[in-house]
C-alpha cells in the first residue's frame, strides 16, 4: 500500500505578511480615528464655535478652554506617535519604560469611554437622559460632537490596544507565559502581598463613593454636579467602579497565586487596565474639577479631591506593583536562560 507523504508544516514566517497588514491597517485606523477630534480642537483654539451652542459654559473662559485644548490636541497626537512606535523597526529599541508609560495612560482613558459611551447609548435607547445641559439647564455641546468624538475614541482604543498586544507579545511574551501556580517562589512575594492588600483596601473608598453615586447617591458632591446628573452620569460612575474592583481583582489574583491555574496574562492584564483607568481619570477628574472654580457651585467639595487623588494612589500603586513584578520576573526568565 502506497503512502501519501503528509504535506510540510508551514513555516513560522509564513504569518508574517498577514500580521503586517493588520497592522498597518490598525496603524491607519489609529491615526485616521485622531483626525476629527484634533480638526475640532484646532477649530475651537481658533476661534470657531463648530459643535457649541449659544450660551455653552465654554464660551465664558474662552482663555481657559484654549489652553485645555491645546493640551488636548497634544494629547491625541501622541496616539500618532504611538502607532508609529508599535508598528515600525525603531519601535522595539524604544527603552521598555519609555512606550509603557504613555500607553498605561492611553488605555486608562479609552477603556472607561470605551465601556461607558456604548452603555449610555443603550441607556438613552432604554429611554434615560444621557445629554449634559451644562450649568443651569445651558448646552454644553450639540449631541453630535459626542458621538464623533467618542466613536473616534473607540476606534482608537481598539486599534492601539491591538497594535500593542502584537507589539508586546513579540518583545515581552516570554514575561507572561504560563499559570499562576507555575510561578516561582520569590523572596519578595510577602511585600507583594502585603501591598496587594494595602491597596485593595484604600480602593474600597472611591470603590464604594463611585458606587453611591452611580445609585444616586449626592453625598460628597458640588452643587454642579448635582444639578448635571442623568442616566448617563450614573453609568460612568458604574463604570469607574468597576475598574476600582478590576484594580483590585487583578494585583490581588498576582500576589495570592497559590494552586490557581488561571494564565499568567489574565491578572497581568486587569492590573494593567483596572490601574491605569482609576489613576489617570482620577487624574483627569482631578484637574477637571479645578479648572473652573469661579462658580461657587462648581468648586469641588473636600470628598472629590480626596476620591480623585486615592484613586491616582492606588492606580500608581498597583501599576508600580505590576512593573516590579515584571522586572523581577524578567531577571528570573534570563538567568534561566543563561543556565540553560
Amino acid at each position: 500500500m502506497t503512502r501519501t507523504p503528509l504535506a510540510p508544516a508551514p513555516a513560522p514566517e509564513a504569518a508574517a505578511p498577514v500580521t503586517d497588514r493588520l497592522r498597518t491597517t490598525l496603524r491607519t485606523l489609529a491615526i485616521a480615528s485622531c483626525l476629527p477630534y484634533i480638526v475640532l480642537k484646532v477649530a475651537w483654539i481658533t476661534g470657531s464655535r463648530l459643535g457649541i451652542p449659544a450660551g455653552s459654559p465654554l464660551l465664558d473662559h474662552r482663555t481657559t478652554m484654549a489652553v485645555a485644548n491645546g493640551a488636548s490636541v497634544l494629547m491625541d497626537s501622541a496616539v500618532v506617535v504611538i502607532a508609529l512606535l508599535l508598528t515600525q523597526g525603531w519601535g522595539r529599541r524604544v527603552p521598555a519604560w519609555l512606550l509603557a508609560l504613555p500607553m498605561w495612560v492611553a488605555t486608562g482613558l479609552l477603556l472607561p469611554i470605551m465601556t461607558g459611551y456604548p452603555l449610555q447609548l443603550l441607556v438613552k435607547v432604554l429611554g434615560g437622559r444621557t445629554v449634559n445641559k451644562g450649568d443651569a439647564g445651558r448646552p454644553f455641546l450639540d449631541e453630535w460632537v459626542f458621538g464623533v468624538v467618542y466613536t473616534g475614541f473607540i476606534i482608537q482604543g481598539l486599534a492601539l490596544g491591538t497594535l500593542f498586544a502584537l507589539y508586546a507579545r513579540d518583545r515581552w511574551g516570554h514575561l507572561w507565559q504560563g499559570t499562576l501556580r507555575e510561578l516561582p517562589d520569590s523572596p519578595t512575594a510577602p511585600a507583594l502581598r502585603a501591598a496587594a492588600v494595602a491597596a485593595s483596601l484604600i480602593a474600597l473608598v472611591p470603590g464604594t463613593l463611585h458606587v453611591l453615586w452611580a445609585a444616586g447617591s449626592t453625598a460628597g458632591l458640588n452643587q454642579g454636579r448635582i444639578a448635571e446628573r442623568t442616566s448617563g452620569s450614573a453609568v460612568l460612575e458604574a463604570v469607574f467602579a468597576l475598574f476600582v474592583v478590576v484594580t483590585a481583582a487583578g494585583i490581588l489574583l498576582l500576589a495570592f497565586r497559590r494552586s490557581s491555574a488561571l494564565p499568567l496574562w489574565v491578572p497581568l492584564t486587569l492590573a494593567w487596565g483596572g490601574s491605569g483607568a482609576t489613576a489617570c481619570w482620577g487624574g483627569w477628574m482631578s484637574i477637571a474639577s479645578l479648572s473652573d472654580v469661579d462658580d461657587l457651585a462648581d468648586q469641588p467639595t473636600a470628598t472629590m479631591v480626596l476620591i480623585y487623588a486615592v484613586q491616582m494612589l492606588v492606580g500608581t500603586l498597583v501599576m508600580t506593583l505590576g512593573a516590579y513584578f515584571l522586572v523581577e520576573r524578567s531577571a528570573a526568565t534570563g538567568r534561566a536562560g543563561r543556565r540553560a
